[in-house]
């Protein structure tokens, strides 16, 4: 039997094959591949005399995530306050990355605009600059909520999935757009502007149950805070440029073949900077990620 996993707990999985839900285990097989299996995985299951059923084998992945921990993303939804938490456009930064080198198009959520709108709007140019698809929402009044689950619904059996730090209104923007989901929201801690963590673990849902109109799935996703390019390997230095789509059209157009875009004089993206074609923050980001990534062992 075939089917799609769509939650995982304790070593237990969810999976979704023929508008059933089946529960199992995977194989032992896995533990000595290191293929772990991934909330979004396709894959094939039999049944098994003395545990039910077990998952056999994973069908091939289009891409796949560290964090969040998901597989076969179509569209990443990474969503960030404009305030209280503060958010951390390095961090934003790093997820758009990844995203871009996995083929995954990422779409940008500022959530709580209702908090500070005149930040969420300068927030929201600096990635309209970037070509990202850029919403600004508030759960509280219903800003952005219309034109977000509007472009959910346009999408043909996509899957999308939500990403961003603890705290900053994912469960609570996904109840607005669904509000069949009913999850669980938390406060922040005043003391430590951090959420609760109130989700745990990756689930999946089908959008044709939950949203008139929509297919394919939606995510969520535990709240994180930190991507680590050094311990973990999303991609190389000499990918890194590429991560970044502003950059494209002036890569090449340095003078210097091998220019870093880091000090060089006569660097294209610096230039562009200058000229206010790309966000000062941006370049930031890059730096502080060209530092990180050159700190590492050769890529592998």
């Amino acid at each position: 039997m075939t089917g799609k996993i769509i939650g995982s707990s304790g070593g237990l999985y969810e999976i979704l094959s023929g508008g059933k839900t089946y529960r199992m285990r995977a194989k032992g097989l896995f533990r000595h591949t290191h293929e772990a299996p991934l909330v979004g995985d396709e894959c094939e299951f039999s049944a098994d005399k003395e545990r039910g059923y077990v998952i056999t084998k994973l069908r091939q992945r289009k891409n796949s995530l560290i964090r969040p921990a998901i597989a076969n993303i179509d569209k990443l939804i990474i969503a960030f306050a404009p305030k209280s938490p503060a958010p951390d456009l390095l961090y934003i930064d790093k997820l758009i990355s990844v995203c871009v080198y996995n083929k995954i198009e990422p779409v940008i959520a500022i959530t709580k605009a209702d908090a500070d709108m005149n930040e969420a709007q300068r927030l929201s140019e600096i990635y309209k600059t970037v070509g990202i698809p850029v919403f600004i929402t508030s759960s509280k009044n219903g800003d952005g909520i219309l034109e977000l689950s509007a472009f959910i619904s346009s999408r043909d059996s996509e899957t999308f999935s939500f990403a961003g730090a603890s705290g900053v209104g994912k469960s609570s923007l996904l109840n607005a757009l669904i509000p069949a989901l009913a999850l669980k929201t938390g406060d922040i801690s005043e003391k430590i502007e951090r959420g609760k963590h109130t989700t745990r673990s990756v689930s999946l849902f089908e959008l044709s149950r939950l949203l008139p109109g929509a297919t394919g799935y939606i995510a969520d996703t535990p709240g994180f805070s930190m991507l680590d390019l050094i311990s973990f390997n999303f991609f190389s230095l000499s990918d890194l440029p590429s991560t970044f789509p502003e950059f494209e059209k002036y890569v090449g157009a340095c003078r210097w073949r091998d220019c870093t875009h880091t000090k060089e004089d006569g660097c294209a993206i610096t230039n562009a900077v200058s000229e206010g074609k790309i966000a000062p923050s941006r370049r930031e980001s890059y730096l502080l990620m060209y530092d990180d990534l050159s700190k590492k062992k050769e890529y592998k």
